[in-house]
């Protein structure tokens, strides 16, 4: 039973960042700029950011709180529709 749990949160876990990566890639795409022009924008590593929007990164919140500011969102409408 505590293996179908842990492989239920882990599979939650992943449709959260799965679903967090679409989000963010339609924000920046909305502003125009690249994955690299955004990156430096917020002050966070090009490789790292794109690794974030595709999906495959457990994100800090102060990550997360950056990438907010640099859309000019408040946290709560950065996960707005998710």
């Amino acid at each position: 039973m505590r293996h179908m749990i842990i492989l239920f949160l882990g599979g939650g876990l992943s449709m959260i960042a799965t679903d967090f990566a679409k989000r963010i890639k339609a924000l920046r795409a909305a502003t125009g700029l690249s994955q690299e022009k955004f990156a430096l924008k917020i002050g966070m590593d090009r490789t790292y950011y794109a690794s974030v929007e595709a999906g495959k990164r457990n994100i800090s919140i102060i990550n997360i709180k950056r990438i907010a500011d640099g859309f000019n969102v408040t946290l709560e409408e950065l996960f707005k529709g998710m």
